[in-house]
């Protein structure tokens, strides 16, 4: 039976009216095409400068979204002195070197998800920007979410009870194609790090940091994850089950279930979603009522990291250094335990056959 309850109200920051910073765009592509639009579209943020190692690239991407400034090479785009912010959404293997340049420059940093490809590169990024002074964020958008606000308030007041057991799968199919640097190991393919990310973060958000996980699943020929299943558990007995698939759509309906109450998304969780509370026989919904649909939810993460700019911060309050170094070694722990180089830091992988790999 559907009933009605009070939930908290969401924990975002006003996207218009607030702290305003001038952002830079590392790496014009996709990504970076829809958080500008969507920047611009729905919030007081404004990209003023764009940096590529293709000058057309650079010049195509400001006309199209009326950005200021194109700069031909990534030193230019962190020199600009009119930039106060610097987007990284280059392929994952350069967002070290692209956050270090920027943040040697005096910039703060949102990077893309994930953070780096391992715990020991995200760590030595962390350490670079304390010692700079300057904010670096991983840009998990998830959790600035209007309905993940909500979500972690449920969970900090104990309307769950004692989280038991979450459950989140990722997937979205993609044609083999040896030129798709989905199936490239150097380039930093494989499921885990583009789609898994999400699912490894969501069961930290939920249950806590995995003291123990164990991961099964399949790799390609070239070592390259296509699939896979870890089962974690943290500290208090808390247990999650993280599906990534880049062979196969799954639906994203993320489930928290507690000793109390369960939560269940009711839309891909990744994106601005609803969600039903279920106590018992009764179900209490959540809406996601803001409008935002799909990557226009990007706009979230840059009016908080501007709010905490603006406060001072160094880092998220709700999603740290710490925890994108979490959620990069539990991504480190999944792929080592695939086999065939999947996990090495280097990102080499040997000619392996395609096969099923399950370590405990």
């Amino acid at each position: 039976m559907t009933t009605t309850m009070t939930f908290p109200e969401p924990e975002v920051e006003a996207l218009r009216g607030g702290p305003r910073l001038r952002w830079g765009v590392i790496g014009p592509g996709e990504i970076a095409n829809d958080f500008t639009t969507t920047l611009h579209a729905h919030s007081d943020q404004r990209v003023v400068a764009v940096g590529s190692r293709s000058p057309e690239r650079a010049a195509a991407f400001a006309a199209r979204h009326g950005v200021p400034a194109a700069h031909g090479s990534y030193e230019a785009l962190v020199a600009d002195p009119t930039v106060d912010v610097v987007y990284i959404a280059s392929p994952h293997p350069q967002h070290l070197e692209h956050a270090l340049l920027a943040v040697a420059a005096g910039k703060h940093v949102l990077v893309e998800k994930p953070m780096t490809t391992s715990a020991a590169d995200t760590r030595a990024l962390a350490a670079a920007a304390r010692a700079a002074g300057v904010l670096a964020m991983e840009a998990m958008w998830t959790r600035y979410l209007p309905g993940t606000t909500v979500l972690a308030r449920l969970l900090a007041d104990g309307v769950l009870g004692d989280v038991r057991l979450a459950t989140v799968d990722v997937g979205w199919p993609h044609r083999p194609d040896p030129a798709d640097r989905m199936f490239d190991p150097v380039a930093g393919g494989g499921a885990l790090l583009d789609a898994g990310v999400y699912g490894h973060w969501f069961a930290r958000f939920a249950t806590g940091a995995p003291v123990t996980s164990s991961t099964t699943g399949t790799v390609s020929d070239r070592g390259v994850d296509l699939q896979s299943v870890t089962v974690s558990t943290a500290t208090g007995s808390a247990q999650a089950v993280v599906s990534t698939s880049m062979t196969a759509w799954t639906p994203g309906l993320a489930v928290v279930a507690g000793s109390r109450a369960t939560v269940r998304y009711t839309d891909h969780f990744v994106f601005p979603a609803s969600f039903a509370l279920h106590h018992g026989a009764d179900a209490h919904v959540w809406e996601e009522r803001s409008g935002l649909r799909g990557r226009a939810g990007l706009v979230w993460q840059a009016a908080a990291l501007a709010r905490y700019v603006s406060d001072g911060r160094t880092e998220s309050p709700v999603h740290s250094l710490d925890d994108a170094i979490g959620v990069a070694a539990a991504l480190d722990a999944a792929r080592a335990a695939l086999d065939g180089g999947a996990g090495r830091p280097d990102g080499a992988s040997p000619s392996v056959p395609e096969r099923d790999t399950s370590t405990p």
